[in-house]
């Protein structure tokens, strides 16, 4: 392919835009991160209103998110249009048809921080579901060893807790030994 019938292929508003909205996707998902992060530091500290607080926050960024992902949804269709492909199709590779030489490189770059920032918020946050899960089960086991544990309504998986007989007659057995 000459230099010729590369620069025609090239979209400098498409590069612009694409360059522009992985900038924002970048500040987002660190937003995001930083949020997952606080949020594991509350639930390690056992700060309920931090943890609820925080909740309210990532549901909140999550909202914005939807935002951004039309907005690239918008950006695949013309890129796709252009191309000559169904949106879906878009990958980096073949955007990069599209771009110049500086920009190319530079889409791929903030790509890829995109991809490590994005995969490190998903495994801070199973960190933080394992954590609450385990939280949420200690708290039921204190709760039934204390009493209340007749009608906790649903346990940490979200489902009713089966009723065993010891529930019902008040029998309980925490340690048997012999002397």
């Amino acid at each position: 392919m000459t230099a010729l019938s590369t620069s025609e292929h090239v979209d400098v508003l498409l590069a612009s835009d694409v360059l522009a909205h992985l900038d924002a996707q970048l500040v987002a998902a660190r937003r995001l991160l930083g949020i997952v992060l606080e949020q594991g530091v509350a639930i390690r500290n056992r700060d309920v209103p931090g943890v609820v607080a925080l909740t309210g926050i990532l549901q909140a960024e999550l909202k914005r998110r939807t935002l951004l992902e039309n907005e690239r949804a918008r950006l695949l269709e013309r890129a796709g249009a252009r191309l000559g492909v169904s949106p879906t199709s878009v990958s980096l590779s073949l955007l990069e048809n599209l771009l110049d030489d500086e920009t190319a490189p530079v889409a791929r770059a903030r790509t890829s921080e995109l991809r490590g920032l994005l995969e490190q918020t998903q495994r801070e946050h199973y960190v933080n579901r394992v954590l609450m899960n385990q939280e949420l089960a200690f708290l039921d086991h204190l709760l039934r060893l204390a009493g209340e544990g007749s009608d906790l309504g649903y346990d940490s998986a979200g489902d009713r807790p089966a009723v065993s007989a010891s529930t019902i007659t008040g029998n309980r057995r925490m340690l048997d030994v012999e002397v």
